[in-house]
């Protein structure tokens, strides 16, 4: 029997006033300014210092982990989550310890809180796996040529739709109703509080980088605000001709013509020659309605990790497209309380996920569940990875059914 060290780490929570050191510890491990961390923090508090964890290396703070309280549309509807934020290691102690003690405490800290989901966005893909987090979706960058952005002629179009051009702050009411009214409509997306709009908004001269100032495009109908596009445009000349770059960072909308018009009004500015959509669901509707959809240059990228922190309650609150009765024999290295078997049972009074002491269908290690969580990451693919053991021929493909959701997750906001 193998006998674990004890963790040579102090990990315990902090406060407000050790968020200067917090943020000295964070910048060095992301390259970031900790001057500008905590300047920000100072005009647009975001942090949840009652949410951060710090690891100690006897009076110094030499690691950071903290979460956001969310509430993260999932498939079924809005449910808690913590939003995993923050994360660093200062250099000289990496590969000790530090971040395990850290991931630990945090898993048993937000299953305290009754989250049964942890999310986040990794810097590096390698690191996050290991503690139990499967990469759940994938999101868009989407490049299109002036040259090639003529929009379908059966696209839909409402001649009642006005277009409009202001700062983001006089409009801010506006994005944040049609937020609201569409936070539902993708899993991954969470609800908005007050104070993630001057997170979101900022314009000072590190967001702009070599681009002009936030713009917000806000689309308006007989009832209200329908939508809007926040960007930026990159001013450039090359031997006397223009060739800026329209560089789109949201593009939300309650009804597919208010996107048509966002799309024109995108397409439509002088002086430019592409427009560059940094973030937009793998599965957007833009190629398909471009003349040419080939024309659209579509780059996708990593998406959410996602962490089932209690795997009965995280399984148990999600709804499912089929029934299905499975049994799965969960991995757990770091929440122990996962680990082992459990029944699922989707039928016409719910789901449940109970301890099941019989054989089980399919031997999964937690993160792979966290991967297939959104519906849109097949457990039959790890199975022919040879990364999900399936003891009854069938039952991963029957238990992919039963999550799936067609639309693909959509997050876009990077935490």
């Amino acid at each position: 029997m193998t006998v674990r060290e004890p963790c040579p780490w102090t990990v315990r929570g902090t406060t407000a006033e050790e968020y200067p050191e917090v943020a000295r510890v964070l910048g060095e491990a992301l390259l970031l300014p900790a001057e500008t961390l905590v300047e920000h923090e100072r005009r647009d508090p975001l942090a949840e210092h009652d949410r951060t964890l710090v690891a100690l290396d006897g009076d110094r703070i030499v690691g950071t982990a903290a979460s956001y309280a969310l509430t993260l549309t999932v498939p079924g509807g809005p449910r808690p989550a913590a939003g995993v934020t923050g994360v660093g290691v200062w250099p000289t102690r990496r590969r000790r310890g530090v971040l395990t003690a850290l991931m630990h405490r945090q898993l048993a800290d937000v299953r305290a809180r009754g989250e049964n989901l942890a999310v986040l966005w990794a810097s590096e893909g390698g690191i996050y796996g290991r503690f139990g987090y499967g990469l759940s979706s994938r999101e868009a960058r989407i490049t299109v040529s002036r040259a090639h952005a003529a929009l379908r002629p059966d696209a839909p179009r409402d001649p009642a739709l006005t277009v409009d051009l202001f700062a983001p702050g006089e409009a801010r009411a506006a994005l944040a109703e049609v937020h609201r009214r569409t936070v539902a409509d993708r899993n991954g997306r969470f609800v908005r509080a007050d104070k993630w709009w001057p997170h979101l908004l900022r314009d000072d001269e590190r967001s702009r980088g070599e681009a002009g100032h936030l713009l917000a495009a806000l689309v308006t109908g007989p009832e209200g605000p329908e939508g809007y596009a926040l960007y930026r445009v990159r001013d450039r000349w090359e031997l006397g001709t223009p060739r800026a770059r329209v560089l789109v960072t949201e593009v939300v909308t309650t009804t597919p013509a208010a996107r048509v018009a966002l799309y024109e009004h995108l397409f439509s500015r002088d002086l430019t020659v592409e427009t560059v959509f940094h973030d937009l669901p793998l599965d957007d509707p833009l190629p398909d309605l471009l003349v040419d959809r080939g024309q659209a240059a579509v780059t996708p990228f990593d998406g959410l990790w996602t962490r089932l922190v209690d795997l009965p309650g995280a399984l148990g609150e999600r709804a499912y497209a089929a029934p299905v009765d499975v049994a799965l024999t969960v991995i757990d290295r770091c929440a122990p309380w996962n680990a082992g078997t459990w029944r699922l049972t989707v039928d016409d009074e719910g789901a449940r996920c109970v301890p099941d002491a019989g054989p089980a269908d399919l031997t999964v290690d937690v993160s792979h569940l966290g991967a297939a969580y959104f519906g849109r990451r097949a457990l039959a693919g790890f199975v022919g990875a040879g990364l999900v053991a399936e003891h009854t021929p069938g039952a991963a493909r029957r238990l992919d059914t039963a999550l799936y959701e067609p639309l693909e997750p959509h997050c876009g906001v990077d935490f």
